[in-house]
């Protein structure tokens, strides 16, 4: 009797295996889609966009940052090489910023390509130095080695 018991007991256990084994090997093979996800190479694009690298743009001895950042929060960098003397001129020439002559200057209108309109919704393009709101324009703003610039709508 206690051999018959011995030979179940051992039958059950090695049963007990077989299905953990079955179980486990059925959950490790899938259909092979989340590991092509996986090895699936990212595109440089995105790559460019997950790293925050700057869109390299025109050409010159003298380079400077500039960061867009449009009404819904996204965010453009470019990296601008220029041979002008002041931002809204090297800006300008490389048609990023357009806009209209004023009594302070050049008014933005238009910042890579995204139009904003005053007198519509209160929105403007905010010109900033090194993070801080600046205090000339963008066409008297001389361009300064190591200082970063970006342009932001705001609302009034």
């Amino acid at each position: 009797m206690q051999k018959k018991n011995g030979n179940r007991l051992k039958g059950g256990l090695l049963s007990l295996l077989l299905l953990m084994a079955v179980t486990l090997s059925a959950l490790g093979c899938g259909d092979g889609k989340e590991k092509a996800k996986e090895d699936a190479p990212v595109s440089t694009e995105t790559e460019s966009q997950a790293s925050g690298e700057a869109k390299s743009v025109g050409e010159g001895s003298t380079m400077f940052l500039l960061t867009v950042v449009d009404a819904d929060g996204a965010e453009t960098q470019f990296e601008v090489h220029t041979d002008q003397e002041t931002v809204g001129a090297a800006l300008t020439e490389l048609k990023l910023i357009d806009g209209e002559d004023g009594e302070y200057g050049l008014y933005v209108t238009s910042v890579n390509g995204v139009t904003v309109d005053f007198e519509k919704d209160g929105a403007y393009w905010a010109f900033y130095i090194n993070g801080e709101y600046a205090q000339t324009g963008v066409d008297a703003t001389p361009i300064a080695e190591g200082e970063s610039y970006s342009f932001k709508v705001e609302k009034a």
